[in-house]
């Protein structure tokens, strides 16, 4: 109980859970890809060092495109809600009458009727900004995102670097202390134990069962790893012969 409340409490905590979405899918995102780029450079035999090379340069490039593309994505759906917002603004200034009817048909449709729904309406329209903000969930559906676009990028970036870097710790420590073991299998064990914690968050996020979840988790890495790991070995014997 009193962990429940601090978390309510505390700053910290409650951006974790407002960011955990982006986090989740941007450490599936590292995951799968990095793993997919060791796989197919295996595939392929080519060097451990060509495999930390290539393995770190995805990991960034793509982090940073990705991480990019939530921003903009975020920023946009932002700035289309305030032009929708805009519009309706100036329609309950200039057409009050014609939106006085739409905000009645809309509560007649959630079952207002006769004297009670006049009374609903009139509180509505009495209040220019709650008549806006019923505009937009009742007429177009819309409810506006109040999550920072620059930390939806940033907890989308800082994920896929993270969990994107453990298909690459085996091939690190192997660089520095030369491993004594299957350097691959070892890789593909601990990507495969990344998979099935995140797996585990993204069923808490999404209200899932947790072993569909991570099922799904795994097998998405499993097939981009294998095709990957094909495409390596094909391109091999079709350029080294």
């Amino acid at each position: 109980m009193e962990e429940s409340v601090l978390h309510q409490e505390l700053p910290f905590f409650r951006n974790l859970q407002d960011y955990l979405r982006e986090f989740v899918y941007g450490g599936i995102d590292g995951a799968v890809t990095t793993f997919a780029v060791v796989a197919g450079a295996v595939g392929a035999s080519l060097d451990p060092m060509v495999i930390i090379i290539l393995g770190f340069a995805n990991l960034f490039a793509d982090g940073l495109s990705m991480s990019i593309g939530a921003y903009l994505s975020s920023k946009s759906e932002k700035e289309n809600y305030q032009k929708h917002k805009n519009i309706e603004y100036w329609e309950v200034e200039n057409i009050p009458k014609k939106e006085r009817e739409e905000i009645v048909t809309i509560y007649k449709e959630k079952g207002f009727e006769g004297e009670l729904l006049q009374k609903v309406v009139d509180v509505i329209v009495s209040d220019k900004d709650r008549w806006v903000n019923e505009m937009m969930q009742g007429e177009l559906n819309m409810i506006e995102e109040v999550k920072s676009p620059f930390k939806i990028g940033l907890a989308t970036l800082i994920s896929f670097v993270v969990v994107g870097f453990i298909p690459l710790i085996v091939y690190v420590w192997d660089f520095f202390y030369e491993a004594n073991f299957n350097v691959f299998f070892w890789t593909c064990l601990l990507t495969a134990v990344a998979f099935v914690l995140v797996g585990a968050l993204k069923s808490w996020v999404n209200q899932t069962g947790i072993w569909k979840s991570v099922l799904e988790t795994l097998s998405l890495g499993f097939v981009a790893a294998m095709v990957a790991y094909f495409v390596g070995d094909i391109l091999e014997a079709l350029l080294l012969k």
